[in-house]
């Protein structure tokens, strides 16, 4: 069962837990705008409770194994309260979205609590326009953040009128695991690593070819991993020490401009996204005297490895690599085409099976590697920023009857990385929400606005190609036959 009571962490689950520090929450979730007046508390309260089946980890806390003999487990919480998670608020007059950006600032300054699930969702009414918004606030380990499943998702419906489940019976937690129960399941897990590695070992000799080839492309792609640490990412104003505090900003588009874009000039929308980011950090970078002659920033670009029969399931099944933001590049087009083939180059390289293959072997490891692996994940060596681009759907959702009309996404800060940009796509829309840290970020505001003027660029650079392209089409059907 993949939600099940004691379900132990995967290594990449466990790493969130590991990186995360008192400055560093490693929380990722949304700002959700909706038109009409917002539901009753009550109201959305059952709501949630009648979906809460949907998701049966949302129930569940961490328990620790003592001495630190393997993995955290997944538990059912017996005090759990849904009230203590859905929680209500309300912005004062007038109601503005700079208002609503702050609550959600405020709310992800703040750590999650350990000792309960680890998520919460806000309803916050009072938003101008006769609108309300929900700020969902879920811990990494505990949703797969390129998969996007977590409590939020299942709450939707794809018409006005809710979907109607059938009425769940009494939940009953599973009684709590003492010490000595986590200790034993904690020790059997040790015994079994043995067994697993042998099995592993069995099936490579009865396949060495596959096998032969299996560990030539992992050894290739450990090589990558390894070369990336050769190759640092520069020293620049995002990678300082960070506070708990965070601001919020956030950019609206429209994906029909990336997707102009892409068919006139070449690339993928995904690139696309990149040059307009590596556009508004230059002319950010700028902004604070910085010199961008040569500079390439890195960004952490996080992808699914999650397999086809595992969709659906909760905890995280995602790799990263390190994409190029050429902030040195003044003309954008030129900028879209260098993302354009350093990302086909990523693509073709093994970075994505290096990070599988590390996270594979993590499964055994011991807790103290495993540590000191995950801090390497998130070492200011390897990346400047966080940038992930979720796909999301492209019709209408539903709340209660009330259609969500904007979603900006919020990502994580890991140590010493003041900022992170996440983009979702939904509805024709495609919008970025920029997290920084409040004390060195102060003009996030002005970088949200700088990536409305880098995607300006681009569509004037892509009006023209279009022009010249109708205009090559008349001159040649003028042409004598």
């Amino acid at each position: 069962m993949p939600q099940g009571h004691l379900d132990r962490l995967s290594s990449i689950d466990a790493s969130f837990l590991t990186n995360e520090g008192s400055n560093s929450h490693m929380h990722v979730g949304a700002v959700m705008i909706f038109e009409g007046p917002p539901p009753g508390y009550r109201d959305f309260l059952d709501h949630v409770e009648s979906r809460l089946h949907l998701v049966p980890r949302f129930r569940q806390k961490l328990a620790f194994p003592p001495a630190e003999l393997g993995r955290p487990f997944w538990v059912d919480d017996p005090t759990f309260n849904l009230a203590y998670h859905v929680r209500h608020s309300a912005l004062p007059a007038p109601g503005s979205e700079e208002q609503l950006r702050n609550v959600a600032g405020r709310l992800f300054s703040q750590a999650l609590d350990r000792s309960k699930p680890l998520w919460e969702i806000w309803l916050v009414q009072g938003l101008e326009r006769n609108r309300f918004a929900l700020i969902n606030k879920t811990h990494h380990a505990l949703v797969d953040g390129v998969a996007g499943v977590d409590i939020a998702t299942v709450l939707f419906d794809l018409q006005p009128v809710p979907e109607q489940h059938e009425p769940e019976s009494r939940w009953l937690p599973a009684p709590a695991p003492s010490s000595a129960h986590l200790a034993a399941e904690g020790l059997r897990e040790l015994g079994e690593t043995p067994l697993r590695l042998g099995r592993r070992a069995l099936r490579a000799a009865m396949h060495p070819r596959t096998t032969l080839r299996r560990a030539t492309d992992a050894a290739e792609a450990l090589g990558e991993v390894a070369w990336n640490f050769t190759d640092p990412a520069p020293d620049v104003p995002l990678n300082v020490e960070i506070g708990s505090h965070r601001r919020f900003a956030w950019s609206r588009a429209n994906l029909e401009d990336f997707k102009r874009i892409k068919d006139a000039l070449g690339g993928t929308v995904n690139d696309v996204v990149l040059t307009v980011v590596s556009g508004a950090l230059r002319n950010w970078l700028r902004g604070r005297g910085i010199r961008v002659e040569g500079l390439e920033l890195r960004a952490l670009v996080p992808v699914s490895i999650r397999a086809e029969d595992e969709h659906g399931h909760l905890g995280n099944r995602i790799a990263a690599m390190r994409g190029p933001l050429p902030v040195y590049v003044e003309d954008p087009v030129k900028r879209l085409q260098i993302v354009r083939a350093s990302m086909d180059d990523l693509k073709e390289s093994k970075q994505a099976l290096g990070a599988e293959v590390i996270s594979r072997f993590n499964d055994f490891a011991p807790p103290t590697l495993l540590a000191q692996a995950a801090r390497i994940n998130f070492s200011t060596r390897l990346f400047n920023l966080i940038v992930t681009n979720v796909p999301g759907p492209q019709l209408p959702l539903y709340v209660l009857g009330r259609e969500l009309q904007d979603v900006f996404p919020v990502a994580f800060l890991p140590d010493h990385h003041a900022l992170a940009i996440a983009i979702m796509s939904y509805n024709g829309g495609l919008n970025f929400g920029l997290l920084g840290d409040y004390d060195s970020m102060e003009d996030v505001d002005l970088l949200a606005s700088g990536l409305s003027a880098s995607l300006n660029e681009l569509l004037d650079a892509a009006a023209l190609e279009q022009a010249r392209h109708q205009a090559d089409l008349a001159a040649g059907a003028d042409l004598p036959g």
